[in-house]
């Protein structure tokens, strides 16, 4: 009887005394390590003032904006960031969708991925975009993370900065002072820095419309992480289709910030488009321009080679497009 009336509180879930599950030990085996993110305040606004407002109203706890969060959260679990506040944008209403505005394509800066992905319209208007896109991450990834999540992040090695780069997008951001419109060429001030003041929101993305061909390339070591080394390029010709017109190639990967291929950029312009001794030495030059940091994922000569080869790639499969279009 005693035997069973012990099982019987074991099954309820009180071990007895003397039972291996009511023994604790004197010390952990391995040392308690925190992974889950410092206490934060959290709210959910309905309206765009009122998130500015509380961005201002919280700034002595480094309020953190909060968009689909695939980022972010990471890097609080990991104790990296530590916004003693967070807003979050979900709810705040007008902040996602896509237009065409005569030749300029806005995306709002809520707008999940997966939805640009899927886009006929960006697909028309804007398809570096569209092809930048499905080398994010995974499916899971994009069906959460916006697009001005990922721009307001400002990762060097990510995609869609390199994409705003090479478009010369314009991105428009709200404060307590109103709005203001920033370009892409001087919102990325360094790795995971923006333009951005603290009580700024971004709010929506403009590209341009790119009359040519196209191309976003990558070299990553695992499919769906991060490029060790990214080019972005677009490719117009003149009339005939003989020549370059102009051209614009940006770069992930290998600087602080996305960079602006510019030399090879001017070194194609007038270029013979069936010339590939032409793209060649523009895409060599650029490279020889850049003095990318070494790290564990590859070294500095390995980066820079990889982006002489993926500009080439990148200026090749764009001028093909271009003349395929026409």
């Amino acid at each position: 009887m005693a035997g069973e009336h012990s099982r019987r509180q074991h099954r309820k879930g009180r071990p007895v005394a003397g039972h291996p599950a009511a023994v604790r030990p004197k010390e952990l085996r391995y040392p308690e390590v925190a992974v889950k993110p410092p206490p934060f305040a959290y709210a959910v606004p309905a309206t765009l003032e009122e998130a500015v407002g509380l961005l201002t109203e919280h700034a002595e706890a480094e309020p953190r904006v909060l968009a689909g969060g695939q980022s972010l959260i990471p890097l609080m679990n990991f104790r990296l960031a530590k916004p003693g506040y967070l807003v979050d944008l979900r709810k705040v209403a007008g902040l996602s969708g896509i237009r065409r505005e005569g030749e300029v394509l806005v995306i709002g800066a809520m707008t999940r991925m997966s939805e640009v992905e899927r886009s006929p319209e960006v697909a028309v208007a804007a398809p570096l975009l569209t092809e930048a896109i499905g080398l994010v991450a995974h499916v899971p990834v994009r069906n959460s993370g916006t697009v001005g999540g990922s721009l307001a992040h400002a990762d060097p090695a990510a995609e869609l900065p390199a994409v705003a780069l090479a478009l010369d997008a314009e991105l428009v951001a709200v404060g307590p002072g109103g709005a203001r419109t920033i370009p892409a060429a001087g919102f990325f001030r360094g790795p995971y820095s923006t333009a951005l003041a603290p009580d700024e929101i971004l709010t929506e993305i403009r590209l341009p419309v790119w009359p040519g061909g196209h191309a976003f390339i990558e070299f990553s070591r695992v499919h769906a992480n991060f490029a060790v080394v990214a080019v972005a390029a677009l490719a117009e010709l003149d009339g005939d289709g003989d020549l370059i017109r102009r051209a614009a190639l940006a770069l992930a990967g290998v600087a602080p910030v996305p960079v602006r291929a510019t030399s090879a950029e001017r070194a194609l312009a007038g270029a013979p488009a069936a010339d590939p001794g032409a793209i060649r030495a523009a895409a060599d030059g650029a490279g020889a321009d850049l003095s990318p940091a070494g790290d564990l994922h590859a070294s500095a000569e390995t980066r820079r080679g990889l982006a002489r080869t993926y500009l080439r790639r990148g200026i090749e499969l764009a001028v093909t497009r271009a003349r395929n279009e026409r």
